[in-house]
């Protein structure tokens, strides 16, 4: 698994609730709050959406922006609190293919304090009809696996409503 920081992962598509539940998932280690952003407000509509997740959020956090050293900004926080990274797909894409997963997954493993991070499930739709949305698509997903088992639990986010993932609930399929 990892050192000592707990690290949960929530998925789910778009407006399923992933960061609202990661909110809660942050609030329940009683810590400080920080909130490391990847988003970056080109247009007036991104704006909107960072103000709103800001509003929701309340007070009691700090904004860390980290766009591109994803890695960098976990190991200058750990030891100040919970993190909550919103999210990883916008990172992801960032990077423009010279994202270091490796380097992503040995941060992760190396923190003290929790870690939450918020992701997309981009394998739930069609196969898109381009190969860089292909590659995309699957250079995300391997991401996903990647932090979801150096992860102490992992959350799908459905309609609102969180399903827990890992570890399994109780008598269900875990040994497949």
């Amino acid at each position: 698994m990892n050192g000592g920081g707990h690290i949960s992962v929530v998925t789910g598509g778009a407006r399923s609730g992933k960061s609202a539940l990661a909110e809660r998932l942050a609030l329940r280690h009683g810590r400080p709050r920080i909130y490391i952003a990847t988003a970056e407000a080109f247009d007036e509509e991104m704006s909107a959406r960072i103000r709103l997740h800001r509003e929701r959020r309340g007070k009691g956090w700090t904004t860390l922006e980290a766009p591109r050293d994803l890695a960098g900004a976990l190991r200058a926080t750990d030891g100040q609190g919970v993190r909550l990274v919103d999210c990883l797909t916008l990172w992801l894409s960032n990077c423009l293919g010279s994202a270091d997963v490796p380097e992503l997954v040995a941060a992760l493993r190396g923190q003290r304090d929790p870690v939450v991070l918020v992701t997309n499930e981009l394998g739930l739709g069609i196969v898109p009809d381009n190969a860089l949305a292909r590659r995309f698509r699957d250079e995300h997903g391997w991401m996903n696996q990647a932090v979801a088992e150096a992860a102490h639990e992992v959350w799908f986010a459905v309609c609102g409503q969180p399903l827990r993932v890992k570890p399994p609930q109780e008598g269900s399929d875990a040994g497949i």
